[in-house]
């Protein structure tokens, strides 16, 4: 067996660029990841500015981290290790996808700020925009519409995050946004801090 196979493996440059992509879609391609504690409102709000976007022309994808743990990171647990990877898989993932030309919408707890930063680090930070939802505890464990919270309590599930393993929120997000404001504020938001960055033209949500 080759164990030097990486030394085989050759990039191979395709005609069609990013920049030809984004081109013809009319609008730039970045990610926004949307980070916070499960129950924190990252998927609804996502959810909603999606439909926005493909409204109004834009060529958007939602990643949801219960999604991708359902097939791609299907094999993984949720040990310290396992986020970092299932973080890892899912930065490659998005990172073709802009090189699509797409607006990425990626909704995963990612709890810990290293893993954040290494995602920042493997797309460039002009590529990636983390929005924060700030979400206070009690209000998520209200909700809990997976019952993940009630279950941590009762010890039948076990490393989840707000419970037994810890959130470290962001220090300098892109935005922050209140998980308890309307979705239609939220996106608005969201849509600025697109037209800010030229990723797209202005949009009504109506």
């Amino acid at each position: 067996m080759d164990n030097d196979f990486k030394s085989n493996i050759i990039w191979h440059q395709h005609s069609i660029t990013r920049l030809k992509r984004e081109k013809k879609n009319g609008h730039k391609s970045i990610a926004l990841w949307f980070t916070g504690l499960s129950g924190s409102g990252k998927s609804t709000i996502a959810n909603f500015l999606e439909k926005i976007l493909f409204k109004n022309g834009i060529n958007s994808y939602l990643l949801d981290g219960d999604n991708i743990r359902s097939g791609l990171c299907s094999d993984l647990g949720f040990s310290k290790i396992h986020r970092e990877e299932n973080i890892r898989r899912i930065g490659e993932v998005v990172k073709i996808m802009l090189d699509a030309g797409m607006i990425i919408l990626v909704s995963v707890i990612s709890p810990y700020r290293y893993q954040r930063e290494m995602i920042s680090k493997m797309l460039g930070k002009k590529n990636f925009l983390e929005i924060f939802i700030d979400t206070p505890i009690s209000i998520c464990e209200s909700r809990d519409p997976k019952k993940l919270y009630k279950k941590a309590q009762a010890g039948k599930i076990s490393d989840f995050t707000g419970i037994q393993s810890i959130y470290e929120i962001p220090k300098r997000p892109d935005m922050i946004l209140n998980g308890t404001d309307s979705l239609e504020n939220n996106s608005i938001k969201l849509i600025k801090i697109l037209c800010k960055h030229n990723i797209i033209s202005y949009m009504n949500i109506d």
